[in-house]
């Protein structure tokens, strides 16, 4: 599923105008929430995309649980290697709500998983091109993903861990966003990843200096650049110790 330069360029637009924030709860028990939330900038894309802005048309309001994708397109999951089988039921809970709406200029993509041990979830991220892949009968191999996302809590140490999957790929996609930085770099755009992550106990450390405690000492945020992480993936990884 080789994605055309043109969709590259949509794509690329679309990551240089958004917003991402990553919102995790662990409770004491170690069960929790985690949410993704990916919110286009409408003052940034208004910048990129000049006229065609005022002329764009779009309503989509859908919401989905990752099972109901693996029962609808039942004979496509059926011819599935068990391997593949394995990687989207790990899926199956995961939930989906997506706004895009030219009206209200609102264009929201929310993920969310419930978990009882944060080992359990998945790489959010790819919950919408998995569900595309199972409608339309694409190879899990050929999915173009470069980094994975996997967390770890015994307790008293948390971890966020990236895992470089595709070297060859991040240096694909390391290039081309570096050319389109230059390419946006007269433009006032907001493109933020931020991590708001909250705990059962008190924070003891962070190993991102970065990191900003509050003032209940139970959770931190982390922001960083959006295109910075897709270049470098591995500066969101970090770990909390709690005491």
């Amino acid at each position: 599923m080789k994605i055309k330069n043109c969709v590259h360029l949509l794509i690329l637009l679309l990551v240089v105008s958004c917003q991402v924030t990553e919102t995790l709860h662990i409770n004491d028990d170690g069960s929790g929430k985690i949410e993704t939330a990916s919110l286009r900038d409408e003052q940034s894309y208004m910048q990129l995309v000049g006229d065609n802005y005022g002329i764009e048309e779009k309503f989509v309001d859908t919401s989905y649980v990752f099972n109901d994708y693996i029962t609808q397109y039942a004979e496509n999951f059926s011819r599935l290697p068990l391997a593949e089988k394995e990687v989207y039921n790990k899926f199956k809970d995961v939930n989906v709500h997506i706004k895009k709406s030219s009206f209200d200029k609102e264009f929201r993509t929310t993920i969310w998983q419930d978990f009882k041990k944060i080992e359990d979830v998945v790489d959010l991220q790819k919950t919408e091109n998995y569900a595309d892949n199972l409608k339309h009968n694409y190879a899990l191999s050929a999915e173009e993903h470069y980094y994975a996302i996997r967390y770890t809590f015994d307790g008293t140490i948390f971890k966020r861990v990236v895992d470089i999957t595709d070297p060859v790929e991040l240096k694909k996609q390391h290039d081309i966003i570096s050319e389109r930085k230059i390419q946006f770099s007269n433009f006032k755009i907001t493109q933020s990843y931020v991590l708001n992550y909250h705990f059962p106990r008190k924070i003891k450390s962070v190993s991102n200096p970065n990191a900003k405690i509050n003032e209940d000492r139970k959770s931190l945020m982390l922001q960083f650049i959006l295109t910075d992480c897709l270049q470098s993936p591995e500066i969101t990884a970090f770990e909390v110790v709690l005491e």
